[in-house]
């Protein structure tokens, strides 16, 4: 789908919202040194990132404060019109309080509230302000970072309660939000990326040797180059780093 969008006679309009993080980061650089034809590339993050690209505009986003969230929106469309490509680089898996549960004994409310109304809560505020900035003729395509734990009946060893549901809850918001954006924007899609084990603050406490690592620079090249191979028939569904469908 991405292949489509660069054969516009205008250049992309492009928003990354996370691009303080790891990850939010790397699509910035990948981006940046793609060669695409870009116009606007908006960078939307709570803190300024150090530096930007010639093109990038940073603009302030925090996904637990709506008004920031439709500023940032509202500032986008009067700048650009419309965006061809938004990528929602974010989420929460632990910090200094919060950490995965290894039994059901660990569920605590407070903690489970903190990893849904970021996993969860704030995505879906971000696609009521951010879908509707989509063409409403031609391809376009929104994308926010899922993750294969979410995945229902790929769990075979349990834990991680919240983060788990809080990203299961993403993917069906992601399902249910491609149903209505088919009838209003009928070349746009809506899909979730699963990026891999990704050498971030995020994975640092988990990492093992069972899985393939990335630097967050490699893991958005990947995960641009399956954003290249998707059309429309993709919306709603969550797809991983090598462009396979994980399953719900």
């Amino acid at each position: 789908m991405l292949n489509n969008l660069t054969k516009t006679e205008r250049g992309l309009n492009i928003a990354i919202a996370g691009s303080s993080g790891g990850i939010g980061a790397g699509f910035i650089k990948q981006l940046a040194r793609s060669g695409a034809p870009i116009d606007h590339l908006f960078s939307l993050s709570r803190t300024q990132p150090a530096s930007m690209p010639v093109n990038g505009q940073w603009l302030r986003l925090d996904l637990e404060d709506e008004a920031t969230v439709e500023k940032a929106a509202t500032a986008i469309e009067e700048v650009a019109g419309q965006l061809d490509l938004i990528i929602l680089a974010t989420g929460i898996l632990h910090d200094k309080e919060l950490q995965p549960e290894k039994d059901w004994s660990q569920l605590d409310p407070e903690k489970l509230s903190k990893l849904f109304a970021i996993n969860t809560i704030g995505p879906a505020i971000f696609i009521k302000h951010f879908l509707p900035l989509l063409p409403r003729d031609g391809s376009g395509i929104l994308a926010a970072l899922s993750a294969r734990v979410g995945s229902i009946s790929d769990n075979r060893i349990g834990g991680w309660y919240g983060y788990r549901s809080s990203k299961a809850a993403l993917n069906q918001l992601i399902r249910t939000a491609s149903i209505e954006l088919a009838r209003k924007r009928k070349q746009a899609a809506i899909i979730g990326l699963h990026p891999g084990t990704v050498e971030t603050d995020l994975s640092a406490p988990f990492r093992n040797n069972r899985y393939k690592r990335f630097s967050p620079e490699e893991s958005a090249g990947y995960l641009l180059q399956v954003l290249g191979s998707l059309d429309r028939d993709a919306s709603g569904k969550v797809f991983d780093w090598q462009g396979e469908i994980v399953p719900e």
